[in-house]
């Protein structure tokens, strides 16, 4: 059973739902994500998305966008990403920590690393699930089987436009849990329709037997608890990135740990 898969269950047999943070590895401070990571965990976080920056994040919106640029700004690539997740296991061995990013930094790194680098190293790191928004389910059977023998998740993405067969296809090569994104258009925008998430989940369901966290849109206690009746998890990125920009270095964990306290606090409730 997989790191993710275990968390999933916990939660599952106390009745409580997932709190996953997203955070842009490498911002606001190039040396601020592992302790970023200890606050979320202190926060109630039970599973955390970082993001892999780069240069042109086609499903994210400009808040997150803005973020990856400013990570590659300062010099933080896969490497470093790596880096943070191995940093922040010398401390934590329990909370699953998933990637979350694009083809093109995962490719890149096996071209500069060796063929399968990507899957060896990110293991070897504690990494515990991949999300790579550009993959297509039908191509990724021999990845998610890679991953999965180096004991990792591959995580889908499902819209409001998935169609049953896309479902269907998801449900083959996902494990961990599926990620249905709550909104269409980039993260970050639109505002949140709860009946619309409500009546999508049961539908996705039917196809996929494995956790469903919902995100894109949810941005305070609020919503999160409104999304957590229904939902298995509630993901929270694009407002944790605008609450920790322009904050100095030694608030940015205090900022986030109050925020996310508040958030825990709701979902539990």
């Amino acid at each position: 059973m997989s790191r993710i898969e275990s968390t999933f269950s916990a939660l599952r047999a106390q009745g409580r739902k997932a709190l996953i943070p997203y955070v842009t590895a490498g911002f606001p401070f190039a040396d601020i994500t592992p302790a970023l990571m200890h606050g979320m965990v202190e926060a109630g976080a039970d599973v955390i998305e970082l993001g892999v920056p780069f240069s042109d994040p086609m499903a994210d919106g400009p808040v997150i966008q803005k973020a990856g640029e400013k990570a590659l700004g300062l010099g933080v690539g896969m490497v470093q990403v790596l880096d943070h997740v191995r940093e922040f296991r010398k401390r934590n061995s329990a909370t699953p920590v998933v990637l979350m990013g694009y083809a093109n930094p995962v490719e890149r790194y096996d071209q500069m690393h060796g063929q399968g680098a990507f899957v060896h190293d990110a293991a070897a790191a504690g990494v515990d699930g991949v999300l790579i928004v550009d993959y297509p389910p039908e191509e990724c059977e021999a990845f998610a089987t890679s991953l999965r023998l180096h004991g990792m998740d591959l995580i889908f993405l499902l819209a409001p436009t998935s169609t049953a067969q896309r479902m269907a296809q998801v449900a083959q090569v996902a494990s961990g849990y599926v990620y249905y994104v709550s909104l269409k258009g980039v993260t970050g925008s639109g505002a949140l329709d709860t009946a619309a998430v409500e009546q999508m989940l049961p539908r996705i369901r039917e196809h996929v037997h494995i956790p469903v966290g919902v995100g894109f849109g949810i941005r305070d206690a609020a919503t999160a608890q409104a999304i957590g009746k229904v939902a298995d998890a509630v993901v929270i990125g694009s407002r944790i990135i605008q609450l920790i920009e322009d904050q100095p270095h030694e608030k940015v964990v205090p900022v986030t740990v109050d925020f996310l306290r508040g958030v825990r606090k709701a979902l539990d409730a």
